[in-house]
């Protein structure tokens, strides 16, 4: 099949979190498979169009109330070069700092036109190469457009046997913008409801793509089922329900060539599932670097995160009501935090390691340090309020770190919850997201690693065992992309 994939960013050109790493990862695993895939970016400020190649001629692209002129760049994936990336090249919406916004400006007010350019690009782009995809694959609101336009616009002449699949990778971002931001999009008026683009008033870009897409994935099975019920569908189950047969969950893979501990070139020693006396190692040099006691028999809960609420932060850090602070003065643990995000909590985290001397942190990132953090880690510690898929929980088990987690999206299908009388599962488990939770889930870890070790190990081996790779779900998606084309060709056909 030929494969277009449509997204704001991808590794290692452009990255605010999982969605760049799962869109070119999703890439490789399918051109592997023998299918023609290429992915269309935005060129950004920071990527330097000096490394890529330019491809001769302009292109005219209907966003707007008028044509804009587009220039194109290409180049091959880094460590994939069966992939080719494209570049839509448009000074005014992508010449500057940040993909959807920056710190002064966190949503840019101009994204709809913004992202209207790189969905009318990438049609324009097939039409100028004369290649047209079997499958057009939207990735999250900023590309929702495009099976907006494939449905309603385009699905004729070239297009007429093109199916489009949209992957929601986090459901809480949907490009909710104004009625007056419609006109940005460069369709007509009549597909404000037609697409199902108005949403209270306003303008919602994911819904237009959940309302036109032929297929719908999300990033884990548990997710697909969380996005269709109150709690997790902000304000989008009703019609995800109404869509629920189009809907499927495909769990993401990891990178197991970057986050493998027998290979790992940011851990001072490499181990493996037979052997763990290296870990050890690890540990040490983890205590060191974050200015921990060296012990070596003391549980190390490591946590690598965003510091936003959708993360458990509250439940953690929140001052008067978190459980950081009973955790650190009432158990013999260790805690080493690396992550960024909301002023109060990095706040809050510097005051707490001031008075507690087994919690120490890095406020920022540090890809050296998130390696550390996973391999001399006892425990990782995710307590999300929701989460479509995670990875850290996987690399945890990969590198015999046994996650702590609750019970939701992607870690309810990754993680077996511990049952203390056989020694089976891989991590600790827990429901209702409050700071109590976590406390009793976190003792109940580090009483097992104090008088249950040789459950600890078991579950260590269990886990470092598991395949993570992504061509089990490579091959998942070409299921769905070949439900969409047939969907697709009976839509066409019913009109």
């Amino acid at each position: 099949m030929k494969i277009l994939m449509i997204s704001a960013e991808a590794v290692p050109f452009a990255k605010t979190g999982g969605l760049a790493d799962a869109v070119s990862a999703m890439a490789c695993a399918l051109s592997k498979k023998g299918h023609d895939v290429r992915i269309v970016l935005p060129r950004y400020y920071r990527i330097d169009k000096r490394k890529l190649t330019p491809v001769p001629g302009p292109l005219g692209v209907a966003a707007g109330q008028s044509e804009a002129w587009v220039g194109l760049y290409q180049t091959q994936m880094p460590g994939c070069p069966e992939v080719t990336v494209y570049f839509l090249d448009h000074e005014q919406s992508f010449g500057r700092d940040g993909i959807y916004g920056t710190k002064s400006e966190t949503d840019f007010h101009d994204n709809p036109y913004r992202f209207s350019i790189l969905c009318h690009g990438a049609f324009q782009l097939c039409r100028k190469l004369g290649w047209y995809p079997d499958i057009v694959h939207a990735h999250d609101w900023s590309a929702c457009l495009a099976p907006v336009l494939l449905k309603h616009v385009i699905r004729s002449g070239p297009f007429a046997h093109t199916a489009s699949v949209l992957t929601i990778h986090n459901l809480g971002y949907q490009g909710q913008y104004s009625k007056d931001s419609f006109s940005a999009l460069g369709i007509d008026w009549s597909l404000y409801y037609g697409a199902g683009l108005e949403h209270h008033g306003g303008m919602n870009l994911l819904q237009g793509g959940v309302s036109s897409a032929d297929m719908i994935t999300t990033v884990s099975p548990t997710y697909a089922y969380e996005i269709q019920t109150g709690e997790g569908g902000f304000g989008m189950d009703g019609l995800l329900r109404v869509r629920s047969d189009v809907v499927r969950g495909i769990l993401n893979g990891a990178d197991v060539k970057e986050w493998n501990p027998e290979t790992d070139k940011q851990i001072p020693a490499h181990y493996n599932v037979k052997s763990l006396v290296n870990k050890a190692v690890c540990k040490r040099e983890l205590q060191q670097r974050m200015g921990l006691p060296v012990v070596a028999d003391i549980p190390v809960i490591g946590i690598v995160t965003r510091l936003v609420d959708q993360k458990g932060v509250a439940e953690l850090f929140a001052p008067m009501y978190g459980s950081m602070y009973r955790m650190c003065t009432q158990m013999d643990v260790q805690f080493a935090i690396l992550g960024s995000g909301e002023k109060w909590c990095e706040d809050e985290i510097r005051s707490l390691q001031t008075r507690l001397p087994n919690m120490r942190a890095y406020i920022g990132y540090d890809e050296k340090l998130s390696h550390l953090i996973e391999a001399g880690s006892d425990f990782f510690l995710m307590p999300s309020k929701y989460e479509p898929c995670g990875l850290n929980q996987m690399y945890s088990l990969l590198y015999g770190t046994l996650p702590i987690v609750r019970r939701t999206g992607g870690l309810a299908d990754t993680v077996e919850n511990y049952n203390e009388h056989t020694g089976e599962g891989t991590g600790f488990m827990f429901d209702s997201l409050t700071p109590d939770a976590v406390f009793n889930t976190v003792g109940w870890a580090v009483h097992a690693y104090y008088n249950k070790k040789e459950h600890i190990r078991m579950m260590q081996e269990r886990g470092m065992k598991k395949d993570f790779t992504w061509a089990l779900s490579a091959q998942k998606y070409i299921q769905v992309y070949k439900e969409a084309l047939a969907r697709g060709c009976d839509l066409k056909t019913a009109e």
